[in-house]
């Protein structure tokens, strides 16, 4: 049976992916009821949840039109921003000045980059960036299924701090967050982890547990190694070791699961190579560094998304 949404809060997703509407589930649990911004007229949908443990509960979000009146956005505090990274800076730019000052901004995505273009875009909002492990997938529109449980990790970057309390009702909602300050260090070593895996598993149409062959050792390690130089470069300091051998037992853990880019690649989607491997790349760049490994990786990528994409 349906629950309805009682308690109103001011608590906005844009983005009604997988993790977003996973995101969804876990503030609703906790009491909560954000509203989704979407592209829809519609104000009310029916949605539906698979728990890991396979129970099926239902309920009505609350949805709100980007193209809705200014005065709609008036009452939003917090923003949390789920779509995908190359999908953000155009999917801010429809609300970003329907919102008020005092909302707050959390980014939720896999990759880096994209905040660097959003802080530009601020009117005195803060900025906040989180990434998490946990695994869901859509088996509708409106209906998704937790497929593994995982750690969450969320920090303030620049402006006003989030509150006290949209803070404490973040973690208090999902499973397995911590506040981590500076930020920056977990989002490095989750872009180490994806940059390594995801793109050799689309490149070798491979699920995540064949890159444990011996064949695959050496460039992982090179991927790992020019990140954490450009990552140092940029003022973050990851140990290289640990975070190679971190690499390893996630495939070790993972190894039957397909990475999101081989999925992209096998259902002729765009990937999110740019702001994985790509900004790795940018960086370096940046600081007149070369990351080879990493730049092969881009380049290979975005040569199978031309094979589809127009």
């Amino acid at each position: 049976m349906g629950q309805q949404l009682v308690d109103e809060k001011n608590i906005a997703i844009l983005g009604a992916g997988a993790v977003g509407q996973l995101i969804y589930q876990q503030l609703f649990a906790n009491g909560h009821a954000p509203l989704f911004i979407t592209r829809d007229h519609e104000q009310q949908q029916h949605i539906a949840f698979t728990a890991l443990d396979g129970r099926v509960t239902e309920s009505t979000a609350t949805l709100l039109c980007n193209r809705s009146d200014p005065s709609l956005f008036e009452h939003i505090q917090l923003l949390i921003v789920c779509v995908k990274a190359y999908q953000i800076s155009d999917a801010l730019k429809s609300i970003i000045d329907k919102l008020p000052e005092e909302c707050h901004i959390l980014l939720l995505h896999n990759g880096m980059g994209p905040h660097l273009e959003v802080a530009k875009q601020l009117r005195g909002q803060g900025l906040s960036l989180g990434t998490t492990s946990q695994a869901a997938l859509k088996k509708s529109r409106w209906h998704i299924a937790q497929t593994g449980p995982g750690s969450t990790q969320l920090g303030d970057l620049t402006g006003p701090h989030l509150s006290r309390e949209l803070k404490a009702c973040l973690l208090n909602a999902i499973p397995g967050s911590q506040w981590c300050e500076p930020i920056l260090p977990s989002l490095w070593h989750k872009l180490a982890i994806n940059a390594a895996i995801n793109p050799l598993t689309a490149i070798h149409n491979c699920n995540n547990g064949a890159l444990a062959q011996a064949q695959y050792r050496q460039q992982i390690s090179d991927v790992v190694s020019e990140l954490v130089e450009v990552a140092s470069a940029d003022g973050v300091e990851l140990d290289k070791s640990a975070l190679i051998n971190r690499v390893f037992e996630v495939i070790e853990l993972t190894g039957a699961n397909y990475s999101s880019m081989h999925q992209d690649i096998a259902n002729k989607r765009k990937t999110e190579i740019e702001s994985i491997n790509g900004f790795v790349v940018q960086r370096a760049q940046h600081h007149k560094l070369t990351a080879k490994v990493n730049l092969s990786l881009l380049e290979q990528v975005k040569n199978m998304e031309l094979d589809y994409l127009q």
